[in-house]
Protein backbone atom coordinates (compact mmCIF):
# COMPACT_ATOMS: atom_id res chain seq x y z
CA UNK A 1 0.00 0.00 0.00
CA UNK A 2 1.04 3.68 -0.51
CA UNK A 3 0.92 6.14 2.49
CA UNK A 4 -1.59 7.85 3.03
CA UNK A 5 -2.73 11.45 4.53
CA UNK A 6 -4.72 10.94 8.13
CA UNK A 7 -7.38 12.34 6.56
CA UNK A 8 -7.25 9.68 3.90
CA UNK A 9 -7.25 6.84 6.21
CA UNK A 10 -10.20 8.02 8.04
CA UNK A 11 -12.25 8.53 5.11
CA UNK A 12 -11.22 5.10 4.01
CA UNK A 13 -12.08 3.57 7.15
CA UNK A 14 -15.72 5.54 7.66
CA UNK A 15 -16.53 4.43 3.96
CA UNK A 16 -15.62 0.47 4.83
CA UNK A 17 -17.35 0.84 8.17
CA UNK A 18 -21.07 1.82 6.18
CA UNK A 19 -23.89 -1.29 6.93
CA UNK A 20 -23.51 -1.85 3.15
CA UNK A 21 -24.30 -5.51 2.96
CA UNK A 22 -27.76 -5.22 5.08
CA UNK A 23 -28.44 -2.35 2.46
CA UNK A 24 -27.95 -4.51 -0.05
CA UNK A 25 -30.03 -7.53 1.08
CA UNK A 26 -32.73 -5.24 1.86
CA UNK A 27 -32.77 -3.43 -1.36
CA UNK A 28 -32.56 -6.60 -3.24
CA UNK A 29 -35.64 -8.07 -1.62
CA UNK A 30 -37.83 -5.72 -3.51
CA UNK A 31 -38.28 -6.16 -6.96
CA UNK A 32 -37.48 -3.21 -9.01
CA UNK A 33 -37.73 -4.78 -12.46
CA UNK A 34 -37.72 -1.83 -15.22
CA UNK A 35 -41.50 -2.70 -16.28
CA UNK A 36 -42.10 -3.01 -12.33
CA UNK A 37 -43.70 0.79 -11.60
CA UNK A 38 -44.80 -0.17 -7.80
CA UNK A 39 -42.20 -1.47 -7.27
CA UNK A 40 -39.55 1.04 -8.60
CA UNK A 41 -41.82 3.60 -6.87
CA UNK A 42 -40.97 1.61 -3.65
CA UNK A 43 -37.36 1.44 -4.19
CA UNK A 44 -37.22 4.94 -5.11
CA UNK A 45 -38.60 5.50 -1.59
CA UNK A 46 -36.41 3.55 0.47
CA UNK A 47 -33.08 4.96 -2.02
CA UNK A 48 -34.31 8.64 -1.20
CA UNK A 49 -34.45 7.96 2.31
CA UNK A 50 -30.93 6.59 2.75
CA UNK A 51 -29.94 9.64 0.84
CA UNK A 52 -31.10 11.83 2.86
CA UNK A 53 -28.53 11.37 4.90
CA UNK A 54 -26.27 13.45 2.47
CA UNK A 55 -26.52 17.40 2.41
CA UNK A 56 -28.16 19.09 -0.07
CA UNK A 57 -32.06 18.73 -1.43
CA UNK A 58 -33.41 15.08 -2.39
CA UNK A 59 -36.30 14.56 -4.79
CA UNK A 60 -37.53 13.14 -7.64
CA UNK A 61 -37.79 13.46 -11.36
CA UNK A 62 -40.41 12.52 -13.78
CA UNK A 63 -39.51 10.20 -16.56
CA UNK A 64 -39.37 12.07 -19.93
CA UNK A 65 -41.83 10.74 -22.54
CA UNK A 66 -40.60 7.31 -24.44
CA UNK A 67 -42.93 6.25 -27.73
CA UNK A 68 -42.46 2.92 -28.79
CA UNK A 69 -43.74 1.04 -31.77
CA UNK A 70 -46.09 -2.06 -31.27
CA UNK A 71 -46.00 -5.33 -33.17
CA UNK A 72 -48.88 -3.50 -35.18
CA UNK A 73 -47.20 -0.39 -36.42
CA UNK A 74 -49.13 1.77 -33.50
CA UNK A 75 -47.26 4.60 -31.48
CA UNK A 76 -48.10 4.37 -27.77
CA UNK A 77 -46.09 6.31 -24.93
CA UNK A 78 -43.86 3.75 -22.63
CA UNK A 79 -44.49 4.15 -18.73
CA UNK A 80 -41.29 4.61 -16.72
CA UNK A 81 -40.58 5.23 -12.99
CA UNK A 82 -39.80 8.32 -11.29
CA UNK A 83 -35.68 9.07 -10.76
CA UNK A 84 -33.87 9.89 -7.46
CA UNK A 85 -31.99 13.25 -8.28
CA UNK A 86 -29.99 14.57 -5.50
CA UNK A 87 -28.36 18.03 -5.21
CA UNK A 88 -25.67 19.38 -3.25
CA UNK A 89 -23.11 22.69 -2.73
CA UNK A 90 -23.85 23.57 -6.35
CA UNK A 91 -21.47 26.63 -5.73
CA UNK A 92 -18.61 24.88 -4.65
CA UNK A 93 -15.52 25.12 -7.12
CA UNK A 94 -15.26 21.36 -7.45
CA UNK A 95 -18.49 20.19 -9.29
CA UNK A 96 -18.87 15.97 -9.90
CA UNK A 97 -21.56 13.47 -10.78
CA UNK A 98 -22.66 10.38 -9.38
CA UNK A 99 -25.19 8.49 -10.92
CA UNK A 100 -26.40 4.82 -10.87
CA UNK A 101 -29.82 2.64 -11.58
CA UNK A 102 -32.25 1.15 -9.50
CA UNK A 103 -33.76 -0.95 -11.96
CA UNK A 104 -33.05 -4.68 -12.88
CA UNK A 105 -33.96 -6.66 -15.84
CA UNK A 106 -36.19 -9.29 -13.46
CA UNK A 107 -39.78 -8.63 -13.74
CA UNK A 108 -41.88 -9.12 -11.17
CA UNK A 109 -43.58 -12.61 -12.40
CA UNK A 110 -39.54 -13.79 -13.21
CA UNK A 111 -38.85 -16.73 -10.89
CA UNK A 112 -35.37 -14.63 -9.67
CA UNK A 113 -36.46 -12.81 -6.18
CA UNK A 114 -34.39 -13.95 -3.25
CA UNK A 115 -30.73 -14.10 -2.24
CA UNK A 116 -29.25 -17.05 -0.93
CA UNK A 117 -25.67 -17.57 0.16
CA UNK A 118 -23.27 -19.69 -2.27
CA UNK A 119 -20.53 -19.70 0.07
CA UNK A 120 -19.20 -17.54 3.02
CA UNK A 121 -18.22 -14.47 1.08
CA UNK A 122 -20.27 -14.55 -2.09
CA UNK A 123 -23.68 -13.39 -2.29
CA UNK A 124 -26.89 -14.77 -5.18
CA UNK A 125 -29.48 -12.30 -5.95
CA UNK A 126 -31.57 -10.06 -8.43
CA UNK A 127 -29.65 -7.00 -8.29
CA UNK A 128 -26.78 -7.42 -5.84
CA UNK A 129 -24.16 -6.91 -8.14
CA UNK A 130 -26.35 -4.80 -10.99
CA UNK A 131 -26.70 -2.56 -9.45
CA UNK A 132 -27.84 -2.76 -5.70
CA UNK A 133 -24.44 -3.20 -4.64
CA UNK A 134 -22.84 -0.53 -6.42
CA UNK A 135 -25.67 2.21 -4.98
CA UNK A 136 -24.10 1.16 -1.02
CA UNK A 137 -20.78 1.22 -2.15
CA UNK A 138 -21.78 5.01 -4.06
CA UNK A 139 -23.57 6.33 -0.65
CA UNK A 140 -21.05 4.83 1.71
CA UNK A 141 -17.91 6.83 0.13
CA UNK A 142 -19.98 10.25 -0.04
CA UNK A 143 -21.31 10.04 3.37
CA UNK A 144 -17.50 8.94 4.55
CA UNK A 145 -15.93 11.96 2.37
CA UNK A 146 -18.81 14.46 3.48
CA UNK A 147 -17.37 14.27 7.58
CA UNK A 148 -14.08 15.19 5.78
CA UNK A 149 -12.59 18.87 5.55
CA UNK A 150 -12.69 18.41 1.87
CA UNK A 151 -16.29 18.50 1.86
CA UNK A 152 -16.35 21.91 1.70
CA UNK A 153 -14.70 22.65 -1.67
CA UNK A 154 -16.93 19.71 -3.12
CA UNK A 155 -20.32 19.84 -5.00
CA UNK A 156 -22.19 17.31 -6.89
CA UNK A 157 -25.14 15.32 -8.21
CA UNK A 158 -26.69 12.04 -7.63
CA UNK A 159 -28.45 10.57 -10.09
CA UNK A 160 -30.35 7.17 -9.74
CA UNK A 161 -32.31 6.47 -12.56
CA UNK A 162 -35.43 3.61 -13.11
CA UNK A 163 -34.68 2.93 -16.61
CA UNK A 164 -31.31 2.29 -17.82
CA UNK A 165 -31.57 -1.29 -18.20
CA UNK A 166 -33.68 -0.56 -20.88
CA UNK A 167 -31.81 1.88 -22.49
CA UNK A 168 -32.54 5.09 -20.37
CA UNK A 169 -34.49 6.53 -22.87
CA UNK A 170 -37.08 8.46 -20.09
CA UNK A 171 -33.82 9.27 -17.89
CA UNK A 172 -31.30 11.00 -20.83
CA UNK A 173 -32.24 14.39 -20.18
CA UNK A 174 -31.46 14.48 -16.94
CA UNK A 175 -28.03 12.74 -17.61
CA UNK A 176 -27.33 15.33 -19.72
CA UNK A 177 -28.79 18.18 -17.51
CA UNK A 178 -26.89 16.81 -14.29
CA UNK A 179 -23.74 16.21 -16.23
CA UNK A 180 -23.70 20.14 -17.26
CA UNK A 181 -19.91 21.32 -16.58
CA UNK A 182 -18.91 18.98 -14.06
CA UNK A 183 -15.05 18.22 -14.31
CA UNK A 184 -15.81 14.38 -13.61
CA UNK A 185 -18.43 11.28 -13.01
CA UNK A 186 -18.04 8.09 -11.45
CA UNK A 187 -20.94 5.42 -12.18
CA UNK A 188 -21.67 2.20 -10.51
CA UNK A 189 -22.35 -0.49 -12.49
CA UNK A 190 -20.29 -3.61 -11.38
CA UNK A 191 -16.73 -3.89 -12.33
CA UNK A 192 -15.90 -5.66 -15.69
CA UNK A 193 -14.15 -9.04 -14.24
CA UNK A 194 -15.06 -10.29 -10.55
CA UNK A 195 -11.08 -9.39 -9.99
CA UNK A 196 -12.21 -5.70 -10.37
CA UNK A 197 -11.07 -4.41 -13.96
CA UNK A 198 -12.77 -1.50 -15.23
CA UNK A 199 -14.44 -1.30 -18.17
CA UNK A 200 -12.73 1.62 -20.70
CA UNK A 201 -13.80 2.28 -24.08
CA UNK A 202 -18.01 1.22 -25.02
CA UNK A 203 -19.71 1.05 -28.36
CA UNK A 204 -22.53 3.12 -28.96
CA UNK A 205 -26.12 1.05 -29.26
CA UNK A 206 -29.03 2.16 -31.31
CA UNK A 207 -32.40 0.09 -31.13
CA UNK A 208 -34.74 0.44 -34.15
CA UNK A 209 -38.58 -0.62 -34.57
CA UNK A 210 -38.97 -0.32 -38.53
CA UNK A 211 -41.99 -1.03 -39.60
CA UNK A 212 -42.86 -2.09 -43.53
CA UNK A 213 -46.51 -1.51 -45.08
CA UNK A 214 -47.41 -3.63 -47.95
CA UNK A 215 -50.73 -4.25 -49.51
CA UNK A 216 -52.58 -7.72 -49.04
CA UNK A 217 -53.84 -9.71 -51.65
CA UNK A 218 -54.95 -13.54 -51.87
CA UNK A 219 -52.37 -15.89 -51.82
CA UNK A 220 -53.59 -18.18 -54.66
CA UNK A 221 -56.11 -15.95 -57.23
CA UNK A 222 -54.44 -12.95 -57.09
CA UNK A 223 -50.80 -12.64 -55.22
CA UNK A 224 -49.26 -10.75 -57.71
CA UNK A 225 -51.60 -7.66 -56.91
CA UNK A 226 -49.93 -7.84 -52.87
CA UNK A 227 -46.82 -6.12 -51.83
CA UNK A 228 -45.30 -8.49 -48.87
CA UNK A 229 -43.99 -6.62 -45.95
CA UNK A 230 -42.44 -9.99 -44.32
CA UNK A 231 -40.50 -10.63 -47.73
CA UNK A 232 -39.44 -6.77 -47.61
CA UNK A 233 -38.79 -6.91 -43.78
CA UNK A 234 -36.60 -10.33 -44.23
CA UNK A 235 -34.55 -8.75 -47.28
CA UNK A 236 -34.39 -5.59 -44.92
CA UNK A 237 -32.75 -7.64 -41.96
CA UNK A 238 -30.28 -9.37 -44.31
CA UNK A 239 -29.05 -6.22 -46.33
CA UNK A 240 -28.40 -4.96 -42.76
CA UNK A 241 -26.77 -7.71 -41.65
CA UNK A 242 -24.28 -8.29 -44.54
CA UNK A 243 -23.27 -5.23 -43.87
CA UNK A 244 -19.55 -4.80 -43.78
CA UNK A 245 -18.27 -1.95 -41.77
CA UNK A 246 -15.27 -2.53 -39.71
CA UNK A 247 -16.34 -0.89 -36.14
CA UNK A 248 -19.76 -1.82 -36.39
CA UNK A 249 -21.46 -5.06 -35.54
CA UNK A 250 -25.83 -5.10 -36.44
CA UNK A 251 -28.19 -8.06 -35.25
CA UNK A 252 -31.71 -7.92 -36.41
CA UNK A 253 -33.58 -9.90 -33.09
CA UNK A 254 -36.71 -10.12 -34.27
CA UNK A 255 -39.61 -9.89 -37.29
CA UNK A 256 -43.47 -9.58 -36.24
CA UNK A 257 -46.65 -9.60 -38.08
CA UNK A 258 -47.44 -12.11 -40.81
CA UNK A 259 -51.09 -12.89 -42.07
CA UNK A 260 -52.90 -16.15 -42.53
CA UNK A 261 -51.12 -18.88 -45.07
CA UNK A 262 -53.51 -17.39 -47.77
CA UNK A 263 -53.07 -13.76 -48.16
CA UNK A 264 -50.08 -11.80 -48.40
CA UNK A 265 -49.14 -10.17 -45.47
CA UNK A 266 -49.45 -6.23 -45.61
CA UNK A 267 -47.46 -5.31 -42.51
CA UNK A 268 -44.62 -6.20 -40.51
CA UNK A 269 -42.22 -4.61 -37.90
CA UNK A 270 -38.41 -5.63 -37.95
CA UNK A 271 -35.92 -5.10 -34.61
CA UNK A 272 -32.50 -4.51 -34.92
CA UNK A 273 -29.81 -3.71 -32.66
CA UNK A 274 -27.06 -1.71 -33.68
CA UNK A 275 -23.55 -0.66 -32.25
CA UNK A 276 -21.08 1.68 -33.24
CA UNK A 277 -17.23 1.82 -31.92
CA UNK A 278 -16.77 5.07 -32.53
CA UNK A 279 -18.89 8.42 -33.81
CA UNK A 280 -17.59 7.69 -37.23
CA UNK A 281 -19.33 4.15 -37.41
CA UNK A 282 -21.86 5.67 -35.90
CA UNK A 283 -22.66 8.06 -38.76
CA UNK A 284 -21.56 4.93 -41.53
CA UNK A 285 -24.57 2.83 -39.87
CA UNK A 286 -27.00 5.49 -40.42
CA UNK A 287 -25.91 5.77 -44.09
CA UNK A 288 -26.23 2.13 -43.94
CA UNK A 289 -29.60 2.04 -42.77
CA UNK A 290 -30.70 4.63 -44.99
CA UNK A 291 -29.21 3.15 -48.41
CA UNK A 292 -30.86 -0.56 -47.26
CA UNK A 293 -34.35 1.20 -46.43
CA UNK A 294 -34.31 2.96 -50.30
CA UNK A 295 -33.27 -0.51 -51.88
CA UNK A 296 -35.84 -2.57 -50.05
CA UNK A 297 -38.50 0.38 -50.92
CA UNK A 298 -37.14 0.39 -54.38
CA UNK A 299 -37.40 -3.34 -55.03
CA UNK A 300 -40.47 -4.08 -53.29
CA UNK A 301 -42.92 -1.21 -53.85
CA UNK A 302 -43.68 -0.91 -49.62
CA UNK A 303 -43.59 1.88 -47.36
CA UNK A 304 -41.00 2.07 -44.39
CA UNK A 305 -41.19 4.37 -41.03
CA UNK A 306 -37.91 4.02 -39.13
CA UNK A 307 -38.78 4.36 -35.53
CA UNK A 308 -36.00 4.77 -32.96
CA UNK A 309 -32.27 5.35 -33.03
CA UNK A 310 -29.26 5.67 -31.53
CA UNK A 311 -30.07 6.06 -27.54
CA UNK A 312 -26.35 5.32 -26.61
CA UNK A 313 -23.36 7.44 -28.24
CA UNK A 314 -20.06 5.67 -28.78
CA UNK A 315 -17.70 5.95 -25.55
CA UNK A 316 -14.16 6.29 -26.41
CA UNK A 317 -11.59 6.28 -23.77
CA UNK A 318 -10.17 10.03 -24.26
CA UNK A 319 -6.83 11.76 -22.86
CA UNK A 320 -8.95 13.42 -20.11
CA UNK A 321 -11.33 9.55 -19.40
CA UNK A 322 -7.52 8.48 -19.18
CA UNK A 323 -6.54 10.59 -17.15
CA UNK A 324 -9.59 9.95 -14.64
CA UNK A 325 -8.68 6.25 -14.96
CA UNK A 326 -5.11 6.84 -13.74
CA UNK A 327 -6.32 8.43 -10.83
CA UNK A 328 -8.46 5.50 -9.71
CA UNK A 329 -5.92 3.03 -10.66
CA UNK A 330 -3.08 5.20 -8.35
CA UNK A 331 -6.35 5.28 -5.08
CA UNK A 332 -6.08 1.80 -5.82
CA UNK A 333 -2.34 0.96 -5.61
CA UNK A 334 -2.41 2.85 -2.57
CA UNK A 335 -5.18 0.75 -1.11
CA UNK A 336 -3.29 -2.30 -2.00
CA UNK A 337 -5.96 -2.92 -5.06
CA UNK A 338 -4.67 -3.54 -8.66
CA UNK A 339 -6.73 -1.36 -10.92
CA UNK A 340 -6.99 -2.33 -15.00
CA UNK A 341 -9.50 -1.39 -17.59
CA UNK A 342 -10.33 -3.11 -20.56
CA UNK A 343 -12.75 -2.21 -23.41
CA UNK A 344 -15.94 -3.66 -22.74
CA UNK A 345 -19.04 -4.49 -25.35
CA UNK A 346 -21.32 -3.76 -22.93
CA UNK A 347 -23.55 -0.31 -22.91
CA UNK A 348 -24.47 2.19 -20.03
CA UNK A 349 -24.94 5.78 -18.39
CA UNK A 350 -20.95 6.17 -19.15
CA UNK A 351 -21.98 6.35 -23.00
CA UNK A 352 -24.31 9.15 -22.17
CA UNK A 353 -22.16 10.91 -19.66
CA UNK A 354 -19.04 10.73 -21.96
CA UNK A 355 -21.32 12.37 -25.05
CA UNK A 356 -20.97 15.40 -22.91
CA UNK A 357 -17.80 15.80 -22.57
CA UNK A 358 -17.39 14.75 -19.32
CA UNK A 359 -15.10 12.19 -18.06
CA UNK A 360 -15.86 8.89 -16.41
CA UNK A 361 -15.16 5.62 -15.09
CA UNK A 362 -18.32 3.93 -15.20
CA UNK A 363 -17.54 0.42 -13.51
CA UNK A 364 -16.82 1.52 -10.20
CA UNK A 365 -19.95 -0.60 -8.50
CA UNK A 366 -19.31 -3.67 -7.41
CA UNK A 367 -17.18 -7.16 -7.76
CA UNK A 368 -19.35 -9.86 -9.01
CA UNK A 369 -20.40 -11.47 -11.96
CA UNK A 370 -23.38 -13.42 -14.03
CA UNK A 371 -25.23 -10.36 -14.20
CA UNK A 372 -28.45 -10.61 -16.14
CA UNK A 373 -28.35 -13.91 -15.03
CA UNK A 374 -30.13 -16.39 -12.15
CA UNK A 375 -26.57 -16.57 -11.07
CA UNK A 376 -25.72 -12.92 -10.77
CA UNK A 377 -23.46 -13.35 -7.31
CA UNK A 378 -22.21 -10.18 -5.65
CA UNK A 379 -18.31 -10.63 -3.77
CA UNK A 380 -19.27 -9.18 -0.40
CA UNK A 381 -15.48 -8.09 0.44
CA UNK A 382 -15.85 -5.93 -2.66
CA UNK A 383 -18.63 -3.78 -0.75
CA UNK A 384 -16.01 -1.92 2.06
CA UNK A 385 -12.99 -2.44 -0.75
CA UNK A 386 -14.58 -0.22 -3.53
CA UNK A 387 -16.53 1.92 -1.04
CA UNK A 388 -12.75 3.00 -0.05
CA UNK A 389 -11.17 3.03 -3.39
CA UNK A 390 -14.78 5.61 -4.32
CA UNK A 391 -13.74 7.52 -1.25
CA UNK A 392 -10.31 7.74 -1.69
CA UNK A 393 -11.02 8.96 -5.69
CA UNK A 394 -13.77 11.20 -4.67
CA UNK A 395 -11.53 12.97 -1.84
CA UNK A 396 -8.14 13.05 -4.03
CA UNK A 397 -11.11 15.09 -6.83
CA UNK A 398 -12.02 17.01 -4.09
CA UNK A 399 -8.58 18.44 -3.21
CA UNK A 400 -7.62 19.40 -6.87
CA UNK A 401 -6.77 15.68 -8.57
Amino acid sequence: MGELSSTEQQVIERASAEPMLDQVLTWSAINSGSRNLAGLGSMANVLADAFAELPGETGFVDPGEVETVDSSGRISVLEHGKHLHLKVRASAPVQLLFTGHMDTVFAADHPFQETRWLDDGVLNGPGVADMKGGIAVMLAALKAVEQSSAAANLGYEVVINSDEEVGSLSSAGLLAQAASVKRAALTYEPAALPDGTLAGARPGSGNFGIVVRGRSAHAGRNPEDGRNALLAAADLALRLAAAKHPGLSVNPSRIEGGSPSNVVPDLAVLRVNMRPRTPEDEQAAQAIIDTAVAEVIELHDVQIELHGGFGRPPKPLTPEALALFELVRKAGADLGQTIGWQPSGGVCDGNNIAACGVPVVDTMGVRGGKIHSMEEFLIVDSLAERAALSALTILRLAEGA
